[in-house]
């Protein structure tokens, strides 16, 4: 953007968040009844206790409040569910408005088209939509810079998708890295590019090395980006997710203590959050569960 241009910057992983969108757990997961009648389809490793899921969400709701970030509510929308909570994936966005989704997963095929009646309230325009065949999701796209943007292709996001994709950013972007993703767990499991990257600033991310393709962490290592590495017994854990507050603060789910500790001799103090049943159990962290609006 020009000097001196007051837009809202959206082109951004890392910096200072100033506003997110969420979907409260009530809207996403509705009731006990609901989520029995969906958590094994939608994989989620173990049904999650709507209860306590109600008392994480507001708890990771009041953590965002309190550092005086505006938290802005999806409300329920017919066609989506329980994956809904998971914000980040049905869109992506940029300094010009939103790219609407294509969802890799069938079930959560309605979300997109839900966010973006919720992003027009908020006067985020519709820049455009990823159309079939292509498929690209939110949690496939890290920016690691305001105008590089890296791209996971895998079981999610396929090759169609990142082309539509690199064709609306245009001349918004310089670089667009693609980066090959591994089996992994197969096409059913849930695997982004951020289950292994949480980019925190212009030149710290944190990794988890053993799924990263050799050459795009000798791409980060070569930008002159600090790799914080997250260990084995984590990863489960979701300790490679983490999401950016400001300079030097980020969100992380409880239960990772080596990630702590590696993140906080990184020079990054460490909020934590309760994220047994909305996050562990759906594998979905504090970057899942946020689609960051703006930044400063």
């Amino acid at each position: 953007m020009a000097e001196g241009d007051r837009s809202p910057r959206r082109q951004a992983d890392f910096g200072t968040l100033t506003r997110v969108a969420i979907k409260e757990v009530r809207a996403a997961f509705e009731s006990a009844e609901a989520i029995r009648g969906q958590w094994a389809a939608l994989r989620f490793t173990a049904a999650p206790d709507f209860d306590r899921a109600v008392a994480e969400g507001e708890t990771f709701v009041s953590l965002l409040a309190e550092r005086g970030i505006s938290v802005e509510r999806m409300p329920a929308f017919a066609g989506t569910g329980m994956d809904s909570l998971y914000v980040r994936d049905a869109t992506v966005l940029t300094d010009r408005g939103a790219i609407l989704c294509r969802m890799g997963k069938r079930a959560r095929s309605g979300e997109p088209l839900a966010q973006a009646a919720f992003l027009e309230s908020l006067r985020v325009p519709v820049l455009g939509a990823i159309e079939e065949p292509g498929t690209l999701e939110g949690g496939d796209v890290a920016w690691l810079g305001p105008r590089t943007v890296a791209v996971g292709h895998g079981y999610r996001t396929n090759a169609e998708g990142i082309r539509q994709l690199e064709s609306m950013l245009g001349l918004a972007v310089d670089e667009v890295l693609v980066v090959a993703l591994p089996h992994y767990r197969g096409p059913e499991d849930v695997f982004h590019l951020m289950s292994i990257l949480s980019p925190l600033g212009p030149d710290l991310a944190l990794v988890f090395s053993p799924l990263m393709p050799v050459p795009f962490r000798r791409e980060l290592l070569a930008r002159g980006f600090r790799l914080v590495e997250v260990p084995d017994e984590e990863f489960e854990t979701l300790g490679c997710n983490c999401l950016a507050i400001d300079p030097q603060t980020c969100l992380l789910a409880a239960g990772n203590p080596k990630t702590r500790r590696r993140l906080e001799a990184a020079g990054i103090e460490v909020l934590e959050y309760s994220g047994r049943e909305i996050s562990i159990k759906g594998g979905g962290g504090p970057t899942c569960l946020t689609r960051p609006l703006e930044w400063s």
